[in-house]
């Protein structure tokens, strides 16, 4: 490992000294390692469909039956709704310290520039952990869809294409990626406009044989089964569904035109997913009803009991089990493409950090740091080769760990902003000068941190409460792991909270002397 001593204010100083600081601080640089710097290759288009696409997977086709199941739609529908708002604050958080500071090093960079280095270690290589686990866990997902259409070839093998065909990809160039993610997403989006459309014309009766209309949501008790309780517990599935949309932060360092183009994707997407989302869960639960049992077997192994695929059956559309498995086969190559570039920019980005092993922040001439994506990858083949050979439990404390070390990034981002606007102001900026404002500051901060709170400590209530230590442990090991690496890295170098007038807000030099309109 390099050395890991270094504050923010000796980045700020070094940036000005030495030309050829890192990019992944958002320094200067110089001929001498272009060699190694990531290249703006992603579009408007890109960095819109990654904003919409990472939030868009199997947690909306495939477990959105079992929240309606647990909490009833109208329990189903609050809990989406709250944590489509604490994704909203959050984003807007992110949005306003990526449209200033464009790097792939994203939420890393930015822990360790305005909280603390030890933070931002940790951040780091909590996120890459996070995104290089579900890579593994969404090869396996896609060999169990796959069995749909050649019940004779066994999953690893589909998992192990899939994992040559997604690093092919990625190592191509971030353009490259961006194409692909384009379409894997496009295909996604346009499946769920056509259920929200089938699903309207369903409730109205101009399509199907038998329309229910609103008859699901007459009974109080049923509309919310189990009280806050159930919403309480579906707010933790929901949680996950919604994990991807930060994919825009990093994608960020290495869009074409950042300070315009991360605004109008943060703008947007919110508005676009909650659409998604909360239109989804209500047609869902006119057309279905919660004691449905259908939707409590909903999973990637039985596709044909998907809520999704239910409703375009009774729609009278044929083949509809072939084409939402083709749809859920998208989400999760979508996942995969999306987890294995978002690690790989992040080991890059901590490598120049000094926060990894140097190798990692090697790019070849297409801005590729292959290094870091075949670390990434070897951990995907890892994982998928461990749970088909039978280490089932092992996989699942990682897949555990995993889980909840998204929601940690998530405070970060939190953290990270908050303190963000006080330094810049304490710097004598004004809130105008930024690209994008967060407009709920400082609240908006403060509230997605307190119910990401509820959020992490309410990982497995239930087993807390029925004293199943071995099922709690499994449940928050991400937490305590988080806390181990920063403590010891803060240990080891002696980092200290950054002082706002020392907080390094500077953005990498091609954007630096760009006006917020964003014009290059």
């Amino acid at each position: 490992m390099t050395p890991m001593t270094r504050t923010s204010a000796e980045i700020e100083s070094n940036a000005t000294a030495q030309p050829g600081s890192s990019p992944a601080t958002g320094a200067h640089h110089t001929s001498n390692d272009t060699a190694n710097e990531l290249k703006r290759g992603l579009s408007s288009r890109h960095l819109q469909m990654i904003a919409i696409g990472g939030a868009i997977g199997t947690g909306l086709f495939v477990a959105s039956g079992g929240t309606i199941s647990q909490a009833g739609p109208g329990g189903a529908l609050v809990a989406y709704a709250l944590v489509g708002l604490m994704v909203f604050l959050l984003m807007q958080s992110l949005g306003e310290m990526s449209a200033k500071i464009p790097v792939a090093g994203s939420f890393q960079t930015f822990a360790t520039r305005f909280v603390s280095p030890s933070f931002g270690f940790a951040i780091g290589w909590n996120y890459w952990f996070n995104w290089a686990i579900t890579v593994a866990a969404e090869l396996v997902a896609a060999g169990i869809i796959m069995d749909f259409w050649f019940p004779g070839i066994p999953g690893w093998v589909w998992a192990g294409i899939f994992l040559l065909v997604l690093t092919g990809l990625n190592a191509l160039s971030a353009k490259s990626f961006g194409e692909s993610e384009f379409w894997l997403s496009l295909i996604k989006v346009s499946a769920v406009v056509l259920f929200l459309i089938a699903g309207v014309l369903m409730i109205f009766g101009i399509l199907g044989n038998d329309s229910p209309g609103l008859s699901n949501w007459e009974n109080r008790d049923e509309v919310f089964h189990g009280g806050w309780v159930s919403i309480i517990s579906v707010f933790m599935i929901a949680g996950f569904s919604f994990q991807g949309t930060e994919l825009v932060g990093v994608a960020a360092g290495e869009a074409k035109n950042p300070r315009r183009e991360v605004p109008k994707a943060i703008r947007t997407v919110f508005w676009r997913i909650m659409l998604f989302y909360i239109g989804a869960i209500f047609i869902i639960g006119c057309l279905i009803p919660f004691t449905d049992p259908s939707l409590l077997a909903s999973g990637e192994a039985d596709v044909a009991v998907s809520p999704f695929t239910l409703v375009f059956s009774r729609a009278g559309i044929a083949f509809a089990a072939a084409l939402m498995n083709a749809v859920i086969l998208t989400a999760i190559l979508s996942a995969g493409n999306s987890g294995l570039y978002a690690s790989t920019r992040m080991l890059y980005a901590m490598a120049h950090d000094g926060k990894a092993p140097k190798i990692f922040g090697r790019t070849n001439s297409r801005g590729v740091p292959i290094p870091a994506l075949l670390a990434t990858a070897a951990v995907g083949l890892f994982g998928f080769v461990s749970a088909i050979v039978g280490q089932g439990s092992a996989y699942s404390w990682l897949l555990n760990m995993s889980g909840l070390c998204g929601f940690i990034v998530w405070a970060g981002i939190a953290i990270s902003h908050y303190r963000f606007r006080r330094g810049f102001l304490a710097q004598g900026n004004k809130v105008s000068d930024l690209p994008y404002k967060a407009s709920l500051f400082p609240i908006g901060p403060l509230l997605a941190f307190a119910l990401l709170i509820l959020v992490i400590a309410g990982q497995n209530y239930e087993a807390v409460l029925a004293g199943r230590g071995l099922e709690v442990l499994s449940s928050y090991i991400g937490l305590p792991a988080f806390i181990v690496l920063w403590l010891a890295h803060r240990f080891i170098t002696k980092s200290k909270l950054v002082p706002l007038h020392e907080m390094d807000i500077t953005a990498p030099d091609d954007l630096e002397l760009e006006p917020a309109g964003g014009t290059r």
